[in-house]
């Protein structure tokens, strides 16, 4: 026999409270950790940057014709005393060769182009790139970025670079504030943001006592000892996120590692249609979590506490006008549990956005891309579990191995 309604709603409305209680604790440590964070911007170091060490920067593209000008542009106006500038080229199809050898020669020798003409078995793309610009490589610390982003600070390498030595930091990693010009961009990006950050926080991250290990590959700096001490590319030539397993290598070594929220230092646009947007964050959620259990705990966080509680609320409201006398009390604690974890809810959310430098109005979307980013973690499992596979820049993967080897580009 079925339960009856009044049989259900003890449990129902202790869900609720549980739902409440938990976006009360989210909002108070949204609200701690706002008020002593600290921004790395390009006033963070001010003065000369005095003696400091040769230092490569890094850029990898494949078929980045929309960002690469702008991406080395901003690298080669930094105030960097001591810089050497290398963009690989990855087995591109589009304008992007073009686009970097006009930059090469118009930089008076400040930029190096390596030109990679095809992907080496048992390697993934980036990985593999990467490892081509170390090899070419004469700095004593190594900075790597992506295309997609571009520096809007010219201190930027030299305050990053005083940071590191500063706080004797072997691997410095800084978080890029997302630009989110379109709708898409906007509604979803912010509701991945924090299902990644919920198990990245930089306090866990930055204590070496704890093995929480964190790196944005839009910006990761560390010393050539550091590199070749815990492996470089090499050891993580499969890796779909090989930022974040790099970091795990140099925590697990025991090197110091930090990670720093970005004021005016640096932004990215990090995919250009709703399309890449869900594939590059499923690819970003399978890479970062690395293990079901932890996929399917965020994809059932996500439902039950976020995307579940407006519907329990409208169901709640329903239920009210229509209950009798009888039943018109309960009802109205459902209404008023529920109500209560929705608001808690949107309250985080609120504050969660400003830690992203976003209009915190986009908030009130944040249910709708919480829907999306439960989308987003499902695909993320099927990967993890090997029924479904990531295509990335033209190459398909499954799980840690490539199984689709794109067709070489040639002279």
């Amino acid at each position: 026999m079925l339960p009856t309604i009044e049989a259900c709603f003890p449990a129902w409305i202790g869900l609720g409270i549980v739902v409440a209680l938990q976006w009360l604790t989210r909002l108070l440590m949204l609200s701690v950790e706002y008020h002593r964070r600290r921004l790395l911007g390009s006033r963070s170091h001010p003065g000369q940057h005095g003696d400091l060490p040769a230092l490569t920067m890094m850029v990898a593209a494949k078929d980045e014709e929309e960002h690469i000008k702008s991406c080395v542009s901003s690298l080669l106006m930094q105030d960097y005393p001591n810089l050497e500038v290398i963009a690989i080229d990855d087995r591109s199809d589009d304008q992007t060769p073009l686009i970097l050898k006009r930059l090469a020669d118009e930089s008076n020798g400040r930029l190096r182009v390596v030109s990679i003409l095809h992907l080496e078995d048992g390697w993934f793309g980036k990985n593999n790139a990467m490892r081509e610009g170390v090899a070419a490589s004469g700095g004593d610390w190594l900075c790597f970025t992506d295309a997609d982003c571009r520096l809007t600070s010219m201190r930027a390498l030299t305050v990053a670079m005083q940071e590191a030595l500063k706080h004797d930091i072997d691997f410095l990693t800084i978080t890029p504030v997302l630009e989110m010009n379109t709708l898409w961009e906007k509604v979803t990006q912010p509701a991945c943001a924090q299902s990644l950050m919920f198990w990245f926080q930089p306090s866990r991250v930055n204590d070496p006592n704890r093995a929480t290990a964190y790196a944005n590959g839009a910006f990761m700096l560390m010393s050539r000892d550091c590199y070749n001490a815990i492996g470089g590319h090499d050891r993580v030539k499969t890796e779909v996120n090989e930022d974040i397993q790099l970091a795990r290598y140099a925590k697990a070594a025991g090197l110091k590692l930090r990670m720093v929220e970005n004021d005016d230092l640096y932004r990215t646009q990090m995919y250009g249609s709703a399309l890449q947007s869900f594939r590059g964050w499923s690819r970003i959620l399978f890479g970062s979590l690395k293990s079901g259990w932890r996929l399917c705990f965020s994809l059932t966080a996500s439902l039950l506490f976020t995307v579940l509680p407006p519907m329990f609320l409208t169901i709640s409201l329903i239920g009210r006008a229509m209950a009798d006398a009888g039943q018109i009390s309960n009802w109205t604690i459902a209404v008023g549990v529920w109500l209560t974890a929705v608001v808690l809810c949107q309250a985080a959310a609120w504050r969660f956005y400003s830690f992203l430098k976003a209009n915190r109005w986009w908030s009130l979307t944040y249910v709708l891309g919480a829907g999306v980013t439960v989308a987003m973690l499902l695909n993320a499992l099927m990967k993890q579990i090997g029924v479904a596979s990531t295509t990335w820049r033209g190459t398909t993967y499954r799980r840690d191995e490539r199984i689709d080897v794109p067709v070489q580009r040639v002279l």
